[in-house]
């Protein structure tokens, strides 16, 4: 099968958002939202050439500060990355309710749309969580302030989001993560309380930027996690 990709721009406060999307045949309801840093919707290939294999079509974009859109971090911030999402999920039309993938701080991003859309699956990945004290501030020195505060995410909302969150849930976690604490994948599961359905799954092993890459070693280890991550994605839209 060959894969069908097709590139997109969409305008956001003096930017163009650059996206593909990568068609699936069963459903075209996911959004993938890629982390911080570094982090560009290229880096998720693999992840997404699969699921487009299995029939799940993806969206996803590089938000300002990353990739092909270019600009300076320092003119984006948690908020507005949510705002960024919300800006590509309209101008594509892609209807709901939505499935979302959040890859670390675009797990919070994911649960932070959960209260502005119809989202009936979330899948968060090496899933960052952060202080409302955080959201708007610029991303910069001040910024950094705030999230290394000793255990700063501990009083997000994301645990009072998902407690009202009823789709279906999974978390994935790097057994080996040396950025986000075990912890906080254990108590975003354990917040879900009323999802359809919702599970963790540790990957052994994994380390923070390297899970799906270290899961491809074993094809039998990717096959059983990709289809965790296809059922989750798929219970969305029954």
């Amino acid at each position: 099968m060959t894969a069908r990709i097709e590139q997109f721009g969409v305008p956001f406060d003096g930017w163009t958002l650059q996206g593909d999307h990568y068609a699936g045949e069963r459903s075209n309801h996911t959004v993938l939202l890629h982390g911080a840093g570094a982090s560009t919707r290229h880096m998720h290939h693999l992840l997404r050439n699969a699921l487009q294999q299995r029939g799940v079509g993806t969206t996803c974009f590089d938000c300002v500060g990353h990739g092909e859109t270019g600009g300076e971090l320092s003119q984006s911030s948690v908020a507005s990355r949510t705002r960024q999402a919300q800006a590509v999920i309209a101008a594509r039309r892609i209807e709901e309710p939505l499935s979302l993938i959040g890859i670390s701080m675009g797990a919070y991003n994911a649960i932070r749309l959960t209260q502005l859309h119809s989202v009936e699956a979330l899948v968060l990945m090496v899933p960052g969580v952060y202080t409302p004290a955080a959201y708007d501030v610029p991303f910069g020195p001040e910024f950094s302030a705030v999230i290394r505060r000793e255990r700063s995410w501990a009083d997000t909302d994301a645990w009072d989001i998902l407690a009202h969150f009823e789709g279906s849930l999974l978390v994935v976690a790097a057994e080996h993560d040396a950025v986000i604490p075990l912890e906080i994948p254990e108590r975003l599961v354990a917040s879900a309380a009323r999802a359809r359905q919702r599970e963790l799954m540790v990957v052994e092993g994994g380390q923070h930027n390297r899970v799906w890459a270290l899961l491809a070693e074993q094809r039998e280890r990717f096959d059983a996690a990709l289809g965790r991550v296809v059922d989750t994605l798929e219970q969305g839209q029954r």
